[in-house]
């Protein structure tokens, strides 16, 4: 049954998502779970960010949801950013990675402990769920006597790879970056190199990015609880692992993004798309089932021309109908990495969408059969929720730990083959091994199998959020105990 927490005053949620895409998006949708369940819930973010999630509240609010925004201000000049630099995705990395103004991003997001704690002492809640980089929000969760629920927006596994990356440093242990290891205690058995993982882990030195990590780590422990974006069915061992084994208190409610059911809520999700809906649909709608292959990298990869040419050639070798999602935007109508003549020999059998994506209405059409992807947790799950297999592509992060889970565990997607982590740029991919995953996750026996068992998950996915279901139970478990709390 459902929880009733509609009693006076109401439950209280507070949630402030950390300024990217990649995090405010699964913290949005999850603030609409509570207030779909009859919590008050308060989203803060800065100035420039509302946009981004303004018309999808106003859309709740109206369905009578008690759900509002909260709005501090961004400290770009105290912090060294240049005015309206308010979101990681407005970093410029056309020169790579700007890792000064990264820095500059991380000190800006320290300076919001202040003015937060004051939104605290206006508003009262009763709980906070903020994102892991606010360090400083769980002291001010103590002094309150709130709980504060932390966010990180990765997987079960991930963060049991995490625990075990803390506790035995397996990647120190190896002689070469290339030279695979297993992660100690680690359901699966999960292999990975040294050269696969973040920088932070392989360094013996303190330095700012350790000290970051470490202040992670405290902030974790002291927490009330974690919630995650995943469901117990896709990830069950990990789920039970994190519990029991290394005692965290931890919910799963998710996948979020299922909570958007109508063609407004998928399109408003994060920025506005560049394409228009009905263009799209329409395309999609003239293709036979199964038949189109999604190519999207997320928000903060950013490939060079010479992979996106590799990538361009591949595509057309496959013979397949696709929608290709790229960051660069065409100037004087060229393209210098664009194959001669690709757009007229792809006519009508490839969209190019320049900019922003609408991914999960585009996910959810029945002519997509598969989605290459760099293995970010969000279109990870998003993936699995619509049922579809992947090539999978990680980049950085904890996107090769993502890949694992994958190819490896769940057995539904195929790797182009990155041996090494870089962020946003990437490990180099010829496109011979794109060509080769993207024909096998689409063709032939092989692909079948992989595409059943990944409607499998997409079914177990759907019904994990409907009443009575994994995700569903476990919200109505944490909704009741901050209740119990309040009381």
């Amino acid at each position: 049954m459902d929880v009733d927490a509609t009693e006076n005053p109401k439950l209280h949620v507070l949630f402030f998502p950390f300024m990217g895409h990649g995090h405010m998006i699964p913290m949005v949708d999850m603030a609409k779970l509570f207030a779909m369940r009859g919590v008050k819930t308060t989203i803060v973010t800065t100035p420039l960010n509302v946009p981004f999630i303004s018309t999808t509240i106003e859309r709740s609010k109206n369905s009578s949801f008690d759900i509002h925004i909260k709005v501090l201000n961004f400290p770009c000049v105290e912090a060294g950013l240049p005015e309206g630099c308010e979101n990681l995705d407005s970093i410029p990395s056309s020169q790579g990675v700007n890792l000064d103004m990264i820095a500059k991003f991380f000190k800006a997001a320290d300076m919001f402990e202040q003015p937060f704690e004051q939104l605290i002492q206006e508003c009262k809640p009763d709980c906070l769920l903020v994102d892991m980089f606010f360090t400083w929000a769980s002291d001010i969760a103590d002094k309150y006597d709130i709980p504060r629920l932390m966010f990180n927006g990765c997987s079960f596994l991930s963060l049991c790879i995490s625990d075990s990356v803390n506790l035995y440093e397996p990647q120190k242990k190896v002689k070469s970056g290339s030279e695979p290891f297993v992660f100690p205690n680690v359901p699966g058995d999960i292999k990975l190199t040294r050269d696969q993982m973040a920088v932070i882990f392989t360094q013996n030195e303190e330095n700012e990015l350790t000290r970051s990590v470490k202040k992670w780590r405290e902030a974790e422990l002291k927490s009330y609880g974690f919630i995650v974006n995943s469901f117990y069915e896709l990830e069950a061992a990990y789920v039970d692992h994190y519990r029991n084994v290394i005692g965290r208190k931890v919910w799963h409610v998710g996948p979020v993004s299922l909570c958007n059911r109508a063609i407004e809520d998928k399109l408003d999700r994060g920025k506005k798309p560049s394409v228009d809906e009905q263009k799209c649909l329409s395309w999609l709608d003239s293709k036979q089932p199964k038949s189109v292959v999604y190519i999207c990298f997320g928000t903060a990869v950013d490939f060079n021309a010479a992979q996106l040419t590799e990538i361009a050639f591949a595509i057309e070798a496959t013979g397949q109908h696709f929608i290709w999602v790229v960051k660069k935007e065409k100037s004087n109508n060229e393209e210098d990495w664009l194959p001669e003549g690709f757009e007229e020999r792809t006519e009508g059998k490839g969209l190019m969408i320049r900019g922003w994506a609408p991914q999960v209405l585009i996910l959810d059409h029945e002519a997509v059969g598969a989605f290459v992807t760099h293995c970010g947790w969000n279109s990870t799950l998003e993936c699995v929720s619509a049922g579809l297999p992947m090539v999978t592509w990680p980049v950085f992060a904890e996107q090769f730990y993502n890949e694992k889970l994958v190819t490896d565990v769940l057995k539904i997607g195929v790797g182009v083959g990155t041996k090494k982590w870089k962020e946003v740029v990437g490990d180099f991919v010829k496109r011979d091994a794109i060509e080769k995953a993207v024909k096998e996750i689409m063709v032939g026996e092989k692909a079948e199998e992989m595409r059943s068992r990944a409607k499998a998950l997409g079914e177990m996915a759907k019904r994990a959020v409907e009443e009575g279901g994994s995700s569903f139970r476990d919200l109505n478990d944490l909704i009741q105990q901050l209740s119990s709390r309040r009381r």
